[in-house]
């Protein structure tokens, strides 16, 4: 009876911080839509008609037109910064309400001063109030270099706008500006442009005055949008794993290894990985664009799952890092969406084939044989070894045959790849598949151990100078075939994104939404091996294990896309920016 007191009141516990969870979700939600709401309609106020006629010089205040002018650009700034700023708020980043309360209270003023309508007026003296009252929820840490890293954008820019509009003003012919204006009239011109105001300068021509205001003005709106990424921006930090996390994520797989095919990838060197206080689950991830992004399900017990969770999120709230997860099982999906309040949507497919069941006999297998038979005629034959058993003279071979063939430093993959290979000494159980021809090695495959008795497809790769077909076909059906000898009962093959939204389009009686979105998916494998890797999959017969995409909205899907797309190798950030941001 004590036990499950226990139990019962730990389960309310559990239950108790879900629904305080999602009390201050609901909190942050409504302020984060009230600051787009009060940046709107700041921004109608000038627009609107009745705006316009009270824009007229302030006598009432003794203001000149410039004041007033300079007056309704920062209003529409603080409109604007404020709609952007709910992103920053949204994660809870204490930069971002600092920002926001700085800039209610800049509207709060510039509608008092400026005699604007009153509805903007009262709402964003409603939110400064509800901003001040909430700010303990706003506690995300931003990125510790980004003050300094945004003052010195801003200072970089705006100076180097002043300088090249005072330079077409100071070096232009004479006959292009009315009058003889002072170079102290000209740099005072050039720097009103900077926030889209005309100075004293009159000109000649209309094309030049409309020229120089478009270089001031796409200097100041550079250093503003600039200098907010740089100051709201999440860290991005050098992910790495200690020995001391390399041992416990080992520790993990050992213990509960065969429970996910993907949980070996937990130990690529560019993860990092936080643990439950029990050290009895973790998760692995890597951030990218502000998106925490883990990879299968979490390691270790299921029942513990929840600790590792709760720990990740934590650290994503703290660090303002939008949490998603990539390829991760029905299962983890399940107690994703429970523990953490994520949404699911089906990514795609796991080939999974069972090696006692599999057979390249029968009509099924019939194109899998003939390539098989017609890459082993070309003088074919393969190896099938755990890389403890290869010689290191040979491992040292293929490791450079492999950077030979890849052209490059990176393998493409983050959730199933292991970004190495040939390395006995980090990974003594994988398993190298080699075809060599000629005494030279032409095609490779390494796979990583799920658990003592499963393989998981790391990397596939060939020789470019190889032309005959049939080459992986031939790696795979002698890998399986060795399987009994190496102690292996199941292997994870290639992961088919959108496969069965492929196959829904190909029966029978689909409907035209089903067969529209196969055809897009069939137009982008033009560029991403979508429907090729389906089928090549398919020809083994394997079973197909549903993998899952978890996020926290879907506003957040085309980030992650983003993140996830970097993170795999297949684009992402532009390289200038990502130069930047690592500079800086």
């Amino acid at each position: 009876m004590t036990g499950t007191r226990v139990a019962d009141a730990e389960e309310g516990a559990d239950d108790e911080a879900r629904r305080e969870r999602r009390r201050r979700a609901r909190i942050v939600r409504v302020v984060v839509w009230s600051a787009r709401i009060v940046g709107l309609l700041s921004i109608l106020s000038i627009l609107a008609p009745a705006a316009r006629r009270r824009l007229e010089p302030a006598a009432w205040f003794g203001l000149p037109v410039e004041a007033t002018l300079v007056g309704t650009v920062v209003l529409a700034t603080a409109g604007v910064g404020l709609m952007l700023l709910a992103t920053g708020l949204r994660r809870r980043k204490r930069r971002a309400w600092q920002l926001a309360v700085a800039l209610c209270v800049v509207i709060v003023a510039s509608h008092v001063l400026g005699r604007h309508p009153i509805p903007p007026l009262v709402v964003a003296v409603i939110l400064l109030v509800g901003l001040l009252w909430t700010r303990r929820e706003f506690d995300a840490l931003p990125d510790p270099v980004g003050r300094l890293v945004a003052l010195r954008v801003v200072l970089q820019l705006v100076v180097a706008g002043f300088v090249i509009v005072s330079a077409m003003l100071l070096f232009v012919r004479s006959n292009f500006l009315l009058g003889r204006p002072s170079v102290g009239e000209k740099l005072l011109h050039a720097l009103l442009s900077l926030v889209g105001v005309d100075g004293p300068v009159e000109f000649r021509f209309a094309w030049y005055d409309d020229l120089t205001s478009a270089v001031g003005l796409t200097f100041g709106i550079g250093a503003l949008v600039l200098g907010g990424y740089f100051l709201l921006r999440s860290a991005e930090p050098r992910p790495e794993l200690t020995p001391d996390e390399v041992t416990g994520i080992r520790t993990l797989l050992e213990r509960h290894g065969k429970a996910d095919s993907l949980g070996y990838f937990a130990l690529r060197r560019d993860k990092s990985v936080v643990f439950s206080e029990s050290r009895k689950a973790a998760v692995a991830y890597r951030v990218v664009a502000g998106v925490a992004l883990a990879s299968g399900d979490p390691l270790g017990d299921v029942e513990a799952w929840p600790g590792a969770i709760e720990e990740f999120v934590a650290v994503c709230r703290r660090h303002g890092w939008l949490p998603a997860v990539l390829g991760c099982s029905e299962t983890g999906a399940r107690v994703w969406s429970r523990e953490a309040g994520l949404d699911a949507l089906e990514l795609g497919d796991e080939a999974v084939v069972d090696v006692a069941t599999f057979s390249l006999q029968g009509r099924a297998m019939r194109t899998v044989r003939q390539a098989v038979s017609r890459i082993k005629r070309a003088g074919y034959e393969t190896t099938v070894r755990r890389l403890r058993d290869v010689p290191d003279d040979e491992l040292g071979r293929l490791a450079a045959c492999v950077e030979r063939w890849r052209g490059g430093p990176d393998e493409r993959g983050f959730s199933m790849a292991l970004s190495r290979v040939a390395d006995a000494e980090a990974d003594p159980e994988a398993v190298v598949v080699v075809a060599e021809a000629d005494g030279a090695p032409r095609g490779l495959l390494q796979f990583v151990p799920w658990g003592t008795e499963g393989l998981s497809l790391d990397l596939m790769i060939r020789d470019p100078a190889v032309t005959e077909n049939g080459l992986n076909e031939l790696l795979i059906t002698d890998l399986l075939a060795a399987c009994r000898g190496l102690g292996v009962d199941r292997v994870s093959l290639n992961f088919a994104v959108f496969r069965s939204a492929l196959e829904r389009g190909e029966r029978i009686g689909a409907g035209p939404v089903a067969r529209l979105w196969a055809r897009l998916l069939r137009i982008a494998s033009r560029w991403w091996q979508i429907e090729t890797l389906y089928r090549f999959n398919a020809r083994f017969g394997p079973e197909w294990v549903p993998r899952f995409l978890v996020f926290d909205g879907v506003r957040d899907l085309p980030r992650i896309a983003v993140a996830a797309f970097e993170a795999e190798g297949y684009g992402g950030r532009p390289p200038a920016l990502l130069r930047l941001v690592r500079r800086s």
